[in-house]
């Protein structure tokens, strides 16, 4: 079993690598807000390939021999080891997991090791480590969307082969008939959107700003273009005060992340109403369903409730991003360490909540047909307006005709068809005809609702998550 990384307090005499000019350790209410190793230290493996990018650009630029170089990768390599299985002990008084990475290097690597700094700062090199992070994160996103995306793909496609009909609805309220695989497919486009910003975020993420140094740049002639190459980054930052200040692409990826919750947020209340007992139209797996302590009838959607509730946290990533980064002066502040732990937040609980409606999704059944409510026939209404658009009849007069019938039904409990059909006998044979299945079968434009049409969509769509 492996072990946890373990945290240690050093000795009082014990000084941070960058307290050369200090007599005197930090107070205690500093060094308590300081430390971040029990956060950035998932920013181990990132900071690791950044330093031996840097090592090997060192190398290239006649700064550091081959010997030590090899000294340097290989003590990078057993602290790789020393943190996969919880033998790297954490200094407190080393701040975070760069400077824990660096003293540790020192000890296993000796001077090799103290060559490693320079032309870097920890402010270029933090930066670098959020990119190279945020870029993984951006990709396992990128995974969990496809997933999701397909099993609602697999969902539309099996229940328009043996067509489930449901009301949209606006305002809540019954609209117009609508194949459920079409408001499956309303999801799909969403988490198509959600893609391509993600892929968007990804090239302003994929920049290296290693080189920047501190603020201002380096004296040693490092090719930075060939480290960010090393390092799957196609570009370098243009600017060294932008660089190390800039966590744009933090609170880019955070907003993709909340808007993405909210949609998932979205397809988790309709389904909530999808299953429950007032809208029978699908059923969910008793494996993403929970039971009352209670009631012993229940089975409660949790994994659709917990969603929901977490679309509040993702949005409230972006907002503690946001207000962290506004005001700031050039370049790097300290307020800056601040913006880490939402973003690891927002990138958790995004990751979280696709694997969750991904396995609802998947877990999904349609009721059968004679369990599913009936379709009132007022959801016909419009599709009568047309016909009498089609006849001549302007449609404000059409639409004012069909209120009044439509009216008359509710009042009577009756079937709206018949009350027209009465009212206005040239319409009865198109009104024997007009059922919630004939409805859906006429919507044959781009984007609406027919079953050939929704066909195509899903296989559109089916190309594009499969790419």
């Amino acid at each position: 079993m492996k072990k946890k990384p373990v945290s240690r307090k050093p000795s009082p005499r014990r000084k941070a690598l960058w307290a050369g000019g200090y007599d005197a350790a930090p107070g205690k209410a500093l060094a308590k807000i300081s430390l971040s190793h029990p956060f950035d230290r998932r920013l181990a493996a990132q900071d690791l390939a950044g330093s031996l990018a840097h090592a090997r650009g060192l190398h290239r630029a006649g700064l550091l021999s081959k010997s030590d170089l090899e000294a340097i990768a290989a003590g990078l390599a057993k602290i790789a080891a020393e943190i996969a299985d919880g033998r790297f002990v954490f200094e407190d008084a080393d701040e975070d997991i760069h400077m824990n990475v660096e003293r540790r290097l020192a000890a296993l690597a000796g001077e090799a090791g103290a060559r490693l700094h320079a032309g870097r700062s920890r402010n270029d090199q933090v930066a670098l480590d959020l990119r190279l992070w945020t870029v993984a994160a951006i990709d396992a996103a990128q995974e969990g969307l496809r997933a999701l995306g397909l099993a609602l793909l697999s969902r539309a496609e099996a229940w328009c082969k043996e067509p489930v009909v449901i009301p949209a609805r606006t305002h809540l309220r019954a609209g117009q008939p609508v194949l459920l695989s079409h408001a499956l497919l309303a999801y799909v486009e969403m988490l198509r959107r959600d893609r391509d910003r993600l892929a968007d975020c990804r090239r302003r993420t994929a920049v290296s700003p290693l080189g920047s140094g501190a603020c201002a740049g380096t004296t040693l002639p490092l090719d930075r273009r060939a480290v960010a190459e090393s390092l799957g980054m196609p570009e370098i930052t243009e600017n060294s005060l932008d660089a190390v200040s800039d966590r744009d692409f933090a609170a880019e990826f955070a907003f993709a992340a909340a808007l993405t919750m909210v949609h998932l947020s979205r397809l988790a209340e309709d389904l909530i109403l999808w299953t429950g007992e007032e809208f029978r139209t699908l059923r969910l797996s008793e494996s993403t369903t929970t039971g009352s302590s209670m009631m012993p009838q229940k089975k409660n959607p949790d994994a659709l409730e917990l969603v929901r509730g977490k679309s509040g946290r993702a949005s409230g990533a972006l907002i503690s991003l946001l207000t962290t980064m506004k005001g700031l002066p050039l370049s790097y502040n300290r307020d800056l360490q601040e913006t880490q732990e939402p973003l690891f937040s927002a990138a958790d609980t995004l990751m979280d909540s696709l694997a969750a409606m991904t396995e609802v999704v998947r877990g999904l059944s349609a009721r059968k047909a004679s369990e599913r409510l009936p379709i009132e026939s007022g959801a016909l209404s419009t599709d009568l307006a047309e016909e009498l658009v089609r006849r001549g009849v302007p449609f404000r007069e059409a639409h004012g005709r069909v209120a009044r019938w439509t009216r008359r039904a509710a009042k009577d409990g009756a079937d709206f068809r018949a009350i027209a059909a009465t009212e206005d006998p040239g319409l009865a044979r198109f009104l024997r005809r007009l059922t919630p299945e004939s409805s859906v079968r006429a919507r044959d434009l781009p984007g609406g609702t027919a079953p050939a049409r929704v066909r195509g969509e899903i296989r559109r769509l089916r190309k594009l998550f499969q790419a």
